[in-house]
């Protein structure tokens, strides 16, 4: 079944006209094999929802479902993943929030000041699936 229908900002239109999500995947898997690193990467739309999911040769099953996990949290709450995951040390309680993966790599995609989506990425070190997400938004300008 479909999800639901929604009307797309003119930044979204854009953003996602002047980049396109597959591109944005494609920058982020050469910085990942540059390095040898065999990561998933997501790419989300502002509400979460799955635009595109690379898993890179390598790259672990779980790696997939939690780079998605990570561009989703990142999406919907329009922080990175990281602010999460320090947020719960101090609170704890912030686990229980729905759909919410408080680990570090997941980074919101900011065009004019508005959250059109967001990129997560799995399967090294947390900073480095960071430095891979980041990488791929420092692409498209």
């Amino acid at each position: 079944m479909p999800g639901p229908t929604k009307r797309r900002s003119h930044a979204q239109q854009t953003c996602s006209h002047r980049f396109g999500y597959r591109e944005d995947g494609r920058r982020q898997q050469g910085r990942g094999t540059k390095n040898k690193w065999n990561v998933s990467i997501a790419v989300v739309d502002d509400a979460g929802y799955l635009l595109h999911l690379e898993r890179l040769d390598g790259a672990g099953p779980m790696t997939a479902e939690v780079a998605a996990g990570k561009a989703r949290t990142a999406a919907v709450t329009r922080r990175p993943t990281k602010f999460w995951e320090d947020r719960v040390k101090e609170r704890p309680v912030f686990l229980k929030f729905p759909d919410n993966l408080p680990i570090q790599g997941g980074v919101p995609i900011m065009y004019q000041g508005e959250c059109v989506g967001a990129i997560g990425v799995s399967g090294v070190q947390s900073h480095e699936d960071e430095q891979i997400a980041n990488a791929g938004i420092g692409a498209l300008g």
